[in-house]
């Protein structure tokens, strides 16, 4: 991230920071719904994650799910794409003092470069999971374009409804 995109992207993190702070943990029929949508590998990365994570998630696979409702892959990506941030343990001042410190490329403590490098991470573990080809590429670019051969109206949902 650059500073540009910083200064431009300061509501979005903003938002995220206060959703972090108020985030509940899901409700039975929300968990039932996630469960019937992970294949079996899948469901301790989703379930792994801090409720924050899991909330967001959740709310970004509804946004996609009111588009495709009958595009699972498609869903799946939203409920995974950020699976790789269960490794830094970090709250929202953190994150948030990791992305400042990430604009600026300045030096980050272990925890705070896991949170950064969460996508390609989590895109080598739902990979491994054997997960599709969009929840993997989403995971490991969802903060950019792309990849060739993914459909560009599928990945356009999936950054709206990530609040990107």
């Amino acid at each position: 991230m650059t500073v540009r995109r910083l200064a431009r992207d300061i509501p979005h993190l903003a938002a995220r920071f206060v959703g972090h702070l108020r985030a509940r943990p899901l409700t039975p029929a929300e968990q039932e719904w996630v469960a019937g949508l992970l294949r079996d590998p899948e469901q301790p990365l989703f379930w792994g994650q801090a409720v924050p994570d899991q909330r967001h998630a959740v709310d970004t696979a509804r946004a996609v799910a009111r588009r495709f409702d009958d595009n699972d892959d498609a869903i799946r990506a939203g409920l995974l794409h950020d699976v790789g941030k269960r490794h830094s343990r970090t709250g929202p001042l953190a994150r948030s003092a990791a992305t400042v410190l990430d604009a600026l490329g300045l030096p980050m403590p272990t925890a705070w470069r896991a949170y950064r490098d969460h996508g390609p991470r989590g895109a080598a573990e739902l990979e491994a999971a054997g997960s599709g080809d969009l929840a993997v590429a989403f995971a490991r670019h969802h903060h950019g374009k792309p990849p060739p051969g993914i459909d560009r109206g599928i990945w356009q949902a999936l950054i709206d409804a990530d609040g990107g």
